[in-house]
């Protein structure tokens, strides 16, 4: 039997070709899958026993008609993916799909669907604005049910392998890097090559990239977005993810105390956003003169990074300090 695969072309020796996202709607999909078969996603059953008696069922089922246990949903429902797009961004863009794309991806849920599925999802399809509102609502309320209680620590993971993954490429190149994505993941001969099980495809991204999007919920292997609009994306396993991964972050902080001080662990946790050395101060409750001791202290480390902005100094965690973020789980 043939190999099939889907090839995304790159221009040679192009390193801005590639980038990072993160994809809030990506990992919302992947939750509601886990809860659909919780025995195919055992690095999720900590999250759920935390998590899955508050989600809605209503708005649950909603998504589920869009959500199979396996292959397709709709490509509107993750977004390009960028560094800092917000869940609450993702949710409005749905309100906002325009009416072909809207129909198009409807159109291949209705031809996977069966029964009484089938029939509610045809009824989507002839009354797309409310549909668009309905599906919006109910993202927004499985999100806030499920998921946001554990964004924190999903994110960190994500941003975690993001830099990892971000100091391969300086230390081994794209091609060094790319191969250790996943084992369905290769380079080969200028294009990022992902084994598929139904179809192959080329997809020319010189010119418009390729995104590369980890995944904490979305465990199990790759997926890729290939058809305009959508922008070329691979999604491929965060690294590092245990079934312990949705802990309480207090055990992290503690974890993170015990190494670099609890004001210093405080910082460093909220220093995934921008904010000026006042706003630390305020936020840990300390006096500026303290938090800016403590955080040169973590910036001659390399955990924290800080550039000016006008008349504002501003810190973040760096690569480093993201890899220490995701370590902790």
């Amino acid at each position: 039997m043939d190999r099939k695969y889907v090839d995304f072309r790159l221009a040679p020796d192009d390193l801005t070709a590639i980038r990072f996202g993160i994809s809030p709607g990506h990992e919302l999909c992947h939750a509601v899958r886990a809860l659909h078969r919780p025995d195919h996603h055992p690095l999720q059953w900590g999250w759920m026993r935390s998590t899955r008696g508050a989600i809605p069922r209503d708005d649950f089922e909603v998504l589920a008609l869009l959500i199979r246990d396996d292959g397709y949903f709709p490509d509107f429902l993750t977004s390009t993916p960028t560094w800092d797009l917000t869940p609450e961004a993702e949710a409005e863009r749905l309100r906002d799909i325009d009416d072909e794309r809207f129909e198009v991806d409807m159109t291949k849920v209705l031809v996977r669907s069966r029964g009484a599925a089938q029939g509610a999802v045809q009824r989507m399809l002839d009354h797309p604005v409310r549909a668009r509102a309905m599906i919006a609502e109910a993202w927004l309320s499985v999100w806030n049910a499920g998921i946001a209680p554990v964004w924190p620590q999903l994110e960190r993971l994500l941003r975690a392998d993001i830099a990892v993954r971000s100091r391969r490429v300086a230390e081994s190149g794209i091609g060094g890097m790319i191969a250790t994505l996943n084992d369905r993941v290769e380079w080969a001969e200028g294009a990022v090559r992902v084994t598929m099980r139904i179809w192959s495809e080329v997809v020319d991204c010189r010119g418009s990239g390729l995104v590369l999007v980890p995944s904490v919920m979305g465990t199990s292997g790759c997926n890729v977005l290939t058809e305009p609009p959508a922008q070329p994306t691979l999604f491929y396993p965060a690294q590092g993810v245990s079934a312990e991964w949705a802990r309480d972050p207090t055990g992290v902080a503690d974890a993170l105390g015990a190494l670099l001080g609890p004001a210093r662990a405080r910082i460093l946790l909220d220093a995934h956003e921008p904010r000026t050395t006042s706003q630390v101060a305020r936020d840990t409750a300390i006096a500026i003169s303290t938090a800016s001791h403590h955080l040169t202290v973590l910036r001659d480390a390399g955990l924290v990074a800080s550039s000016r902005d006008g008349a504002r100094v501003l810190h973040r965690r760096t690569p480093l300090g993201e890899a220490m973020m995701g370590a902790t789980f």
